[in-house]
């Protein structure tokens, strides 16, 4: 049995998108981030993650694009269904069903990327299990502050602070009871 584990990249100001070049995939946070991707079972995208990375990542090279391309996609959409270019499945029926039988019958953990209307709709049902933020040493001071989307409160409790020696911190939520 898996989890569902969100993870994202953000500022020290908070801005998780655009994803730009403030993004360094090297150092020992980027190989600490690639070896659990590389073990887990697969990606959980919304249909918007899933058609940005779709378009972008099938004509990258090096080991993260070898990685992301080989992982199972599971894509949460109510226009999409069934079988779906780049190696991904449409998540079938309610969310509340869909999900836990996924990670039930995952040989591992599944990491969900992006944020926004499917991540926002997947925590205020609490089938998030754990909720990672990689925080950049940096100050972007453009772009959009919201981890979940503008949508609401989600209560995390806060579990583990992990700290690089490329100045990245990584912060590990719980869903607060």
């Amino acid at each position: 049995m898996g989890r569902l584990i969100a993870t994202t990249q953000a500022t020290v100001d908070g801005v998780v998108d655009p994803v730009g070049p403030w993004v360094r995939p090297d150092g020992d946070h980027g190989d600490h981030s690639f070896g659990r991707q590389a073990r887990s079972a697969g990606l959980v995208l919304g249909r918007r993650t899933y058609e940005g990375l779709a378009a972008y990542w099938p004509h990258q090279s090096g080991r993260w694009a070898d990685m992301v391309n080989a992982l199972p996609k599971h894509v949460g959409s109510t226009t999409l269904s069934g079988p779906l270019p780049w190696n991904a499945t449409a998540l079938e029926g309610p969310l509340e069903e869909s999900v836990p039988a996924l990670t039930a019958r995952a040989d591992g953990d599944l990491f969900l990327h992006g944020s926004g209307a499917f991540a926002y709709a997947l925590a205020e049902r609490g089938l998030i299990d754990v909720y990672e933020v990689y925080v950049n040493p940096l100050v972007w001071g453009r772009g959009r502050l919201h981890v979940l989307g503008d949508r609401g409160t989600v209560r995390m409790a806060l579990e583990d602070v992990r700290r690089f020696a490329s100045g990245v911190v990584l912060l590990t939520y719980r869903p607060a009871p």
